[in-house]
């Protein structure tokens, strides 16, 4: 089997090599950088599996990349941990808007580093499995095709990330449910449990952003959760 590859983005230098000797002792392949200059390059040639990146770097800031990487189609799915020293809720909001898949505090332990990023590839690769067995559903004029990994309206893509798609996935299942935030941070997040349900308003802000006038698809129940709407 193939070695998971992990590019990690740190610009402190002992964080940086303390990172890459945790994950390569685990059997990970590490790639280092210590500026953001040269990420979306990178990403683009050397295709990671999972991203590591600092919020502060010199160049170009990490919320800048993310926003770069997620916002085109060949990079939207690879995984991004934003880790920061900045721990405020707004800094986690502001991360998980711009689609990143988690959101770790400094300083962190390298055991829950690694629970992470070994929880964030196992729910990818299991969204990826689970396409196969059921892997085209359509309303009307939107259709989530699980196979491709692909959502389109009227015959326009929508490009979403990773985490968005997996939540409507998980929300269409079964039209009409009412799903609350913790059962969706089950069936979406899953081992990864490390999430506060903040972060689903987050991602169901952003989901629903993108599906503009298709936005109605994912009603809000108060006081319960959320759902996918029944078409007749």
């Amino acid at each position: 089997m193939a070695k998971k590859r992990v590019l990690v983005v740190e610009d402190d230098r002992d964080i940086n090599e303390l990172i890459r000797y945790n994950l390569e002792r685990e059997g990970f392949e590490v790639i280092s950088l210590y500026d953001g200059g040269q990420v979306v390059d990178v990403v683009s040639t050397r295709k990671p599996d999972l991203v590591l990146l600092d919020l502060m770097l010199p160049e170009c800031d990490g919320l800048e990349i993310c926003r770069q990487l997620k916002g085109e189609s060949a990079t939207a799915l690879i995984p991004v941990i934003m880790i920061t020293a900045k721990g405020t809720e707004s800094d986690m909001v502001v991360g998980l808007s711009m689609g990143a898949d988690d959101y770790l505090p400094k300083p962190f332990s390298p055991q829950v580093l690694l629970a992470r990023i070994k929880a964030l590839l196992r729910r990818v690769t299991g969204s990826l499995e689970s396409a196969v067995v059921s892997d085209f559903r359509q309303w009307g004029d939107l259709t989530l095709d699980l196979l491709k990994h692909k959502l389109t309206f009227k015959k326009h893509v929508i490009e979403l990330t990773s985490i968005e798609f997996n939540i409507l996935e998980f929300l269409s299942r079964s039209p009409g449910r009412v799903f609350s935030r913790e059962q969706i941070l089950d069936g979406v997040w899953k081992e990864g449990k490390f999430i506060v349900d903040r972060a689903v308003d987050v991602h169901i802000r952003g989901l629903r952003k993108k599906l503009g006038p298709a936005e109605d698809y994912i009603e809000t129940v108060r006081g319960a959760g959320y759902r996918f709407k029944e078409v007749e």
